[in-house]
């Protein structure tokens, strides 16, 4: 005979916004593809200069956040 009482569960948090793995890695992404066309533009040499940055700061973050909990 099985218990018909259940027991109630924990009450689920939500996590931060810089703790969820969905919106951080469309902003990673949105890094990855600003660098990429900070990188191709012609116009201002400032851009140009941090790409690279831009770029491999949203490889890095990217990398990172593809490891957090669904």
């Amino acid at each position: 005979m099985t218990n018909s009482i259940e027991t109630p569960r924990p009450a689920r948090r939500k996590r931060p916004v810089y703790l969820r793995r969905g919106p951080m890695e469309n902003i990673a992404t949105l890094l990855i593809a600003a660098g990429f066309l900070m990188l191709f533009q012609p116009f201002l040499l400032v851009l140009y200069t941090y790409s690279l940055v831009v770029l491999l700061a949203g490889t890095a973050m990217f990398i990172i956040v593809s490891k957090f909990p669904e």
